[in-house]
């Protein structure tokens, strides 16, 4: 997550191709997890690890507040700590992230269970409020909502909590 190298070309385009990420794509095609969150998901489908771009949000503005997402994939192994949730609450903060695909790229992320989570209330214009997304092979996971800032009641919620708790079960159970 965060914004790299300012953001002034497509957001994550330069960062994308900075040195580090030919070894994120090694391992990520080795089938070690990945997880990219806010510009972290622009960076993953930039270097083509993920599908499609993100765009400008579609009313132009900066969007920063907690937004509901509906879990539409809880059988993933980012996602099976919010096993029989069907909403959670995360914080939004961009002005990229507008999830663009063509339609057939769409129609397979759909068909094939890959959309992990949507917006209610779609607060950037988002194709199909597609909020996140995992790559076929199921290891690499975007999305532009931010779990880490919702992990404490101290920090207003803990839905991120419930995300990562699950992330880190199913690595001790997979070691």
């Amino acid at each position: 997550g965060g914004f790299s190298y300012g953001d002034y070309l497509r957001s994550g385009a330069m960062a994308a191709r900075s040195p580090i990420m030919a070894d994120v794509i090694k391992k990520a095609e080795a089938g070690v997890p990945v997880m990219g969150v806010c510009n972290g998901f622009q960076i993953l489908t930039e270097a083509q690890l993920l599908p499609g771009a993100l765009m400008r949000n579609a009313s132009l503005d900066f969007v920063c507040r907690t937004q509901t997402l509906q879990v539409t994939n809880a059988d993933t192994q980012f996602t099976r700590g919010l096993a029989g949730r069907t909403y959670v609450d995360f914080p939004i903060a961009h002005h990229d992230g507008n999830y663009e695909a063509d339609e057939e790229t769409l129609d397979r992320l759909e068909g094939e269970g890959r959309v992990v989570f949507r917006y209610v209330g779609n607060p950037n214009g988002s194709a199909r409020d597609i909020a996140g997304i995992i790559n076929e092979r199921g290891n690499v996971l975007g999305m532009m909502p931010h779990p880490e800032r919702v992990i404490s009641p101290l920090l207003g919620g803990t839905d991120g909590a419930a995300l990562f708790k699950g992330i880190f079960e199913g690595m001790s159970v997979a070691a």
